[in-house]
Formats: structure tokens, sequence, C-alpha cells
């Protein structure tokens, strides 16, 4: 014979009273009263009196179903309890060693989910079964905890009944082989997680596979699981947060961090494993003027492992044709990002990789790319101590042996617009083609691919002209920093100030934009001299630019020349504290980073694959 304990919990709530209808007698009377010549009922009459039939019908109705639906879920409730208590008295019958489930722990011979039909109503049964360990033991078992939950999936607002009670064996104790393996499931932060699901399955038997919940403790307690080395697979989950689980030792991953678990008799093993809230990244590639870029491929590795050298996550991944990814279920982690794409290289990642993904958080990733040339090197500055970028920071790159003819120089934080070519001619009102412009007054050459001069006319160049540029779209509201060109001196016969330009700016742009040209001063009468001069500020928080050029010559013989115009600026596109030197050979290259404030850096790089991150701490 066996004792049993049962403990049974059920709340029922006294079903709401019917909803009273009261008709007013008044209303009716003065309808009936209201009748016109002859005695009968006038349209709006029969209108009214058919809406107010109407109205009292449907709540009726109402009344009638909600009484309905009142009953049926009172006999639902009670054939669940008395279903539960069924499965109890079958239980309370069996020998004590039945008690358990074909493939639980405790294993017995009842099966942890069925289908039953009472009262044509089918009800899903929901066996748990645990051994109860006593005070003086914590890997032998001294009674078994049953739980039967009944639930019903066709029955509008049930709730599940759930009836817990204990059993224990004829003598106090039974003497039962195995150990204990208590498994403790934490968050990122350290703190215990309850009601996660965990599910222990043995990899030496198919005979054993556990699902059973965390207390408040975080912990789950099993008692009288057979002995055995690393044959224990035990995985958690729960709604909303991430998984974690032990893995196998395998030869691609001979130590993982943690391995399936082992057994000893009389002993009790303890699995720590940790899950957190999951966490979403909304992943944007565009280019620097903030313009979709779609099809772009990625990697992206998270920095947790599962064993040496095996990350827990290292994906491909690709942005959709709207330069769109959205990753939903996200584990928190601190993630690398690296493109692998064929076209496509990345001129800059905000915020910075690695970035950290906290639990539960919902994250932007906005990649900047740039159409591929050869190798490339990006340079993210850092400060030592916030780990925060730094832009206004000057990165020189000069190259050595085969590449000593390489020195470029790049400012973090600022992207640039420029224009090395104006052979297509007039016509273009917005910046498409590299290689065209708005308008000018008929006496430039731009027919030499590359550059802008005076018209020459029998061996005379003109003596002045102007041309005017299409429209530099930023991509959103932009700060800008300064207008250079190339080359930087011209001919001392052409007189001073031979080379001069102009910029405009508008935040909007529309078939009826005017263009105000000024120069550094804000002034229309005022003009750029100097190449690298700061720009005026009255272009700050404009989106779209244009510049003008005005040439002229003090002798015929002689012509200023352009080959190169730049702008650079700041937009929320610019990647900050990076730049990008790409259409690199391979080679060892010399890198210097200063900024005011900072004690500047110096190294070597070596330049060897497409695509690399150097990244440079600067500290004060």
């Amino acid at each position: 014979m066996m004792r049993s304990t049962f403990l049974i919990r059920q709340i029922f709530n006294s079903p709401p009273k019917p909803p009273m209808i009261r008709i007013s007698q008044k209303i009716f009377t003065n309808v009936r009263n209201s009748s016109n010549l002859g005695g009968g009922f006038s349209l709006i009459e029969v209108v009214v009196g058919s809406a107010l039939f109407l109205i009292v019908a449907m709540a009726a109705y109402g009344a009638y179903t909600s009484l309905f639906q009142v009953a049926q879920l009172n006999q639902s409730k009670i054939l669940a309890v008395a279903l539960a208590d069924e499965q109890f008295e079958i239980i309370r019958n069996m020998p004590y060693v039945n008690v358990g489930l074909t493939t639980g722990i405790p294993q017995g011979t009842l099966p942890r989910t069925q289908t039953l039909t009472r009262g044509n109503i089918p009800f899903s049964v929901t066996l748990t079964i645990r051994n109860v360990d006593l005070a003086t033991s914590t890997f032998q078992a001294s009674s078994k905890l049953v739980e039967v939950n009944v639930s019903c999936a066709t029955c509008k607002s049930f709730t599940p009944i759930s009836l817990t009670g204990q059993v224990a064996p004829a003598n106090l104790q039974s003497a039962s082989a195995g150990g204990a393996l208590v498994v403790q499931v934490l968050d990122s932060t350290g703190n215990p997680v309850s009601g996660a699901t965990v599910n222990v399955v043995s990899t030496a038997t198919s005979s054993i596979q556990n699902t059973d919940v965390t207390n408040n403790s975080g912990l789950l307690n099993i008692v009288g699981v057979p002995q055995g080395i690393n044959v224990y697979h035990v995985s958690v989950t729960k709604v909303g947060y991430s998984s974690d689980q032990t893995l196998p030792i395998t030869i691609q991953n001979p130590t993982p961090d943690k391995p399936d678990a082992t057994v000893v008799n009389q002993q009790a093993s303890q699995v720590t494993l940790t899950i957190d809230k999951t966490s979403s990244l909304h992943v944007t590639s565009v280019s620097p003027t903030c313009q979709s870029v779609g099809g772009f491929d990625f990697n992206m590795t998270g920095s947790r492992q599962r064993g040496s050298g095996v990350s827990n996550y290292n994906q491909n991944l690709l942005t959709d044709s709207s330069g769109i990814l959205d990753l939903n279920t996200l584990t928190w982690d601190t993630y690398s990002i690296s493109p692998i794409d064929a076209s496509y290289d990345l001129a800059g990642i905000t915020p910075l990789s690695p970035l950290t993904l906290n639990p539960g958080n919902a994250q932007n990733l906005q990649l900047v790319v740039v159409p591929k040339q050869a190798n490339a090197l990006m340079v993210s500055v850092v400060d030592n101590t916030t780990q925060l970028p730094l832009s206004s920071t000057t990165v020189r790159l000069v190259g050595s042996g085969s590449n000593s003819g390489i020195d470029r120089t790049l400012v973090t934080g600022q992207g640039f617009m420029n224009q090395v070519d104006w052979s297509s001619g007039a016509g273009q009102d917005t910046f498409t083609n590299p290689s065209a412009y708005f308008a000018d007054d008929g006496n430039v050459d731009v027919s030499l691919a590359g550059n802008i001069s005076l018209k020459n006319a029998f061996g005379n160049y003109n003596p002045s002209a102007s041309l005017e540029s299409s429209t530099f779209d930023t991509g959103s509201a932009s700060n800008f920093y300064a207008l250079s060109w190339k080359p930087a001196n011209q001919p001392i016969l052409a007189g001073e100030n031979s080379l001069r330009f102009q910029l405009a700016s508008n935040a909007t742009i529309t078939p009826t934009s005017t263009w105000s040209y000024v120069g550094p001063s804000g002034s229309a009468s005022d003009y750029y001299t100097v190449t690298g001069s700061p720009v005026a500020s009255v272009h700050n928080n404009k989106r779209y630019l244009r510049y003008k050029t005005y040439l002229q010559t003090a002798v015929s013989t002689t012509t200023p020349v352009v080959s190169n115009v730049s702008v650079t600026y700041t937009s929320s596109c610019t990647p900050p504290g990076q730049v990008l030197f790409s259409g690199l050979s391979n080679g060892t290259y010399t890198l210097t980073v200063s900024r005011s404030g900072y004690t500047s850096w110096s190294g070597t790089v070596t330049v060897n694959s497409a695509w690399q991150n150097k990244v440079v701490q600067l500290g004060v």
C-alpha cells in the first residue's frame, strides 16, 4: 500500500447575472398615439417602431448567448475538474514503481500528454511527475510529486485546471540507484530565471526525455537520474528569451564551454545555463548620401563562444532590395561586422563595430557602403577611456616600398563630395552623371577630361568664364566644413585670384529652388580664393549644395585650370570616428592618427585582404 496526499486548487467564479432588459412603455405609447389620418401609422412611425423592435431583439439575443456561454463554461470546468480527479484516482491505484512518465525521470508507464474527451469536449491532459528528495539527501527520492494540468483549446474563456498531489511508497524511502542533476538557470546579470522550461535528453538511450520548469530560485532538481558520463543533453527555453544548452564533445568542438552533463550514482551534478530576453537589430545599408543600397552581403559574428574558437553566432547576412534587414530574436552579445559583398565595401558602421547588444533592446545598425576598389582599410578612432568614436581626427596613410607613392589624409566623421570630370557637358540639374554639370556661360573648355579651362580661340584664351555645378544631395541636413580644389597654385601670368569659387545651398529641392551664391563670409560679393577654406556657416543644416567656379586671366596666352573640386561635410549617414582608404595594394603602410587635445598615435599596418578594420585608441 502507498500513502497519498492530494492538494487540489480550483477557484470557481460565480456566473455573471444575465443583463436585464427594460423597455420603455412610454416610447410604445407615444408611437401608438401618434397615428395619422385614418387610424394607421406613417412611414416614419413604422421605421422607428421597427428600429426599436430590432434593438430589443438584439438585446434579448445577447442575453441569451451570454447565458449559454456561462452555462457552457461552467460545464467545461466541472468536466475538467472531474477529469483531473479521475487521473489522480488512476495514479493512486497504480504500483508506486509505475508512477512516472514513459520517457521522463522518474520513468514509469504514464504518457506526458494525452487528449481525452468528456461530454463531447476534447481536453488536453498534461502530467508532470518529479522525484522529491528528503532534506537529508539531494540525490535519493523519498516520494513523488504529481501535477495534472487540464486545458481545453476549443472552450471559450477557459482557464486551465491544475491539481497537484504527492505519493509515497510503503516504506519511508526507497534505496534506488542513480544521482541528482541540478539545473541552475540565470540571466545575463546572474539573477535566477523562474518558469524556464528545461529539457533533459539522454544521448545514450532514447528512453529518457524529461521536461520540467525551474522554481522561483531558477533551480530544477532532478532526482534519481541513471548515471552516465557526458550523456545528458540539457537545454533551456522561455518565451521571449534566448535559449541555452549543453553540447556534445565532438571532433569539431572537442572542448565545449558547457559539455553534456555527467551523473554519478549517489552524487549531485550541477549544470548552469544562461538565458535572457531576446533583442532585435534593424539593419540598413546606405550610401554616404543616405541612398538605400539593396542586397548588401555582410558577416556578423558574436564574441560569446560555445567552445574554443567556436562562436555562438556566426552568420552571413543580406539586406533586402530596399537595403533593410530585421533580426528579431538575437541573443545579447558583442557582434563584429565585416563585408563579404562582391560589389561594395563598408565605409562606416554606426554604431562602431564591434557593437554591444544588450538584453531586451531594439537597436539600429547603419552600414554605409561604397563601390568596391581593390583592397580597403577602414580606420576607427575611439577614446581609450569612453570607447566612443572621435570625429575631427586626422588620419594619414603613407605607403612604403612599391607603394611609396601613396600619401593620403582623411578626417574622421566627415564625408565629402567631389567632381573630377566635366567632359559630358552642361544640362544636368541633379548630380547623377559624375562628368556633367548644370550650366556655363559658353566661355569654358571642358573637352579635355579632368579639366576646366578658359576657351581658346585662334591661340588666345577668353578673358573670363564661369561654370555652375549640378546639385549635390548629401541625403540629410548637413554641416559643411571645407572647400578644396586642385591644382592649388595657378599660373602667375594669369594674375591674382585667377580662380575663384562660390557656394549655394538649399534645405529642400523643388522646381522653383533658387540658388544664391556666396563666399566664405556669407556675402554675394565675397569669393573663396584659397583651397581648403572653411565653408560659410550659412550653409549649415542644409541638404543640397552647388558650387560655381569663376576663371579669369590677365594675359590671353595663359589660363587657370581646375582638375578637382571637393567639399567635406557631415550628415546622418556620415559614420562618426571612421575613415576608409580604398584601392590599396598589398603591403605595409605607416598610419598616423592625431587630434587636438589627444596624444598622437603612429604605427604600421599590413594590408593583405579585401577589407579590414583597424581600431586606434587615443588617450589624453
